[in-house]
This record gives structure tokens, C-alpha cells and sequence, in this order.
């Protein structure tokens, strides 16, 4: 039976077809992986800002160009010769602050408002960072485990895509709190895949 896919395809293609003149720029100008990876971190305080303002399209914006952050400073670390360990842990610890901080600024939008999605922001914030957490814990087990149906590049641009509906007059709201649920019921579901994946892993190495 084939994976379910939260992303289509094309829509990575697309996007990796867009951003692709900047990667050729910022290589050939040699820019330190480092300089992407904090200016992501620095569009998530942003997005932070903007999103606890309830300023949703701008936020929206953020969370994309954020994300176009974490897509090339990977890149640049291997077209420029800069990949290191210490370099991948940075990336994924500035990744994880990055996440908390955009459903932070979502937690303080709606704490007077809709008190209840704040539960939904701690469930979809723990799903996230467990998600993180079983591939570490699984590549510390000997296993590669990058299964499941809410990964990074997922929850960020279904967050985005929620973010620019939440825009929408009167109604946008909902989206924004039907993205969280969606994020949320995914991200952790994807934990379960992954526990699962790494528990069948095991008893085949075992055997």
C-alpha cells in the first residue's frame, strides 16, 4: 500500500524550480550556510510578531520565506564544501526554536480569544518536536527513519497555506484553527508511524 503524501509532487518541484536561481546566486557569492540558517531564524521572530498581532497574510509570508531558509542553507552546506556535523546540529536546534516560536506568537493571538487552541498548539508543538526526536533517536539506534505523513517540510507549508487563508475577512479565523488541528493530528500520528517503523526495524536486525 503506497504512503499517504501530505505534499504534492509537483508542488515540491515547483518550488524547488522557483528558489533555484537564489541557490545559484547565494553559492556563487559563497554565502556561509550559517548566514541562511539565522536569517530563517530571524523571519520566524517575524512571523512570531506578526502572528501574534493576528496579522495572518504577513505572517503567512514569513513562515514561506523561513522555509525557503531552511531548504537552502542545507543546499549550501553541500555545494559549498561547509557540511560538518556541528553544522547539522546547529541547523536542526535553530530549526526547532524557529517552530516554537511561530505557535508561540499563534498561542498569544489566541489566548483571549479561543482559550481552547491553545491546547491544540501544545499538541501540535509535542507532535512536532517528538517527530524530531524518534529520527534522532532512531539514527542513534543504527536507523535512517524519515517515514510518515507530517514532516517538517509539511507542517510548514500547511501552516503557510493556513496562515494566507486565515487573511480571508470574518471567516479566516477558522482556517487558521482547522491548520492547527490538521498539524496537530498529523505531526503526531507521523510519531506513531515512526515508533513503529524503528520498533519493525529493530526485531528485523534482532532476527
Amino acid at each position: 500500500m503506497a504512503e499517504l503524501k501530505l505534499l504534492n509532487r509537483h508542488w515540491v518541484q515547483g518550488f524547488e524550480t522557483i528558489i533555484e536561481p537564489i541557490a545559484k546566486f547565494l553559492i556563487n557569492l559563497r554565502v556561509h550556510p550559517h548566514v541562511i540558517t539565522f536569517s530563517g531564524l530571524g523571519l520566524s521572530i517575524l512571523g512570531f510578531n506578526f502572528f501574534r498581532q493576528g496579522y495572518f497574510l504577513a505572517a503567512g509570508v514569513m513562515v514561506v520565506l523561513a522555509g525557503v531558509c531552511d531548504v537552502l542553507d542545507g543546499r549550501l552546506a553541500r555545494e559549498t564544501h561547509r557540511m560538518s556535523r556541528f553544522g547539522a546540529l546547529m541547523d536542526s536546534t535553530i530549526d526547532r526554536y524557529s517552530e516554537v516560536l511561530l505557535f508561540l506568537g499563534l498561542a498569544i493571538f489566541f489566548y483571549d480569544k479561543h482559550s481552547h487552541v491553545i491546547y491544540l498548539i501544545i499538541l501540535a508543538i509535542t507532535g512536532s518536536f517528538m517527530v524530531s526526536y524518534t529520527r534522532a533517536r532512531a539514527e542513534g539506534l543504527g536507523i535512517e527513519c524519515k517515514v510518515g505523513v507530517m514532516k517538517r517540510e509539511e507542517r510548514i507549508t500547511y501552516l503557510a497555506i493556513g496562515s494566507f487563508l486565515g487573511a480571508i475577512p470574518k471567516i479566516g479565523i477558522y482556517f487558521v484553527i482547522a491548520t492547527i488541528w490538521f498539524i496537530a493530528i498529523f505531526a503526531n500520528i507521523t510519531v506513531i508511524q515512526r515508533v513503529n517503523f524503528i520498533r519493525k526495524e529493530l526485531s528485523r536486525k534482532e532476527s
